[in-house]
């Protein structure tokens, strides 16, 4: 059972994130759940205490903003995990863009392998970003380029969407896809 020191700096610099453990409760009355998650009722804060206690458990102050505070018998260490878990994001969750980039003069085989790697892309939920690129006085022949992204978004239509339509930068053209 933790029982945290009141006057302990570390509880003071990071009062934000901690919650009233055990004796830290101050309130007179508090709404008690149990471990389980069945409500106990109100009470006096050292009849709560003393509950807590017989569980083997601490007594934590979830809700000290409603009348009366809410407390919950629970492991406060097990509590600071799962609080702690939920507060880091999972990578998942980030919006990731693909690249993929191709030529004018990109052969016919490596075009499917492309494109064929875009659906994968797709169909896992994330961003594609098609660019061709020109060098030199390839530019000349960017309406070339423009068929083949063309072509290209034809052929993923199934799986995808035109996010930002294929628009010209200097030497590259760029469309971004998004999945269905």
């Amino acid at each position: 059972m933790v029982q945290p020191n009141p006057t302990d700096p570390r509880l003071r610099r990071n009062n934000t994130n901690t919650h009233r453990v055990n004796e830290m409760i101050r309130a007179p009355q508090v709404r008690v759940i149990a471990e389980d998650g069945q409500q106990l009722g109100v009470m006096s804060s050292s009849e709560a205490l003393a509950a807590a206690r017989n569980a083997g458990m601490d007594l934590v102050e979830v809700a000290p903003d409603s009348k009366p505070p809410v407390c919950r018998i629970l492991d406060y260490g097990k509590f600071k995990y799962e609080q702690k878990k939920k507060a880091v994001k999972p990578n998942a969750s980030k919006n990731r863009i693909k690249e993929l980039r191709l030529r004018p003069k990109t052969g016919e085989h490596d075009m499917l392998v492309k494109v064929n790697k875009a659906r994968e892309f797709l169909t896992k939920k994330e961003k594609v970003l098609l660019t061709i690129s020109f060098k030199g006085r390839e530019v000349m022949y960017s309406a070339e380029g423009m068929k083949l992204m063309e072509s290209i978004v034809a052929q993923l239509e199934d799986v995808a969407k035109v996010e930002s339509p294929a628009k010209q930068m200097g030497k590259k053209i760029n469309c971004t896809l998004a999945p269905k």
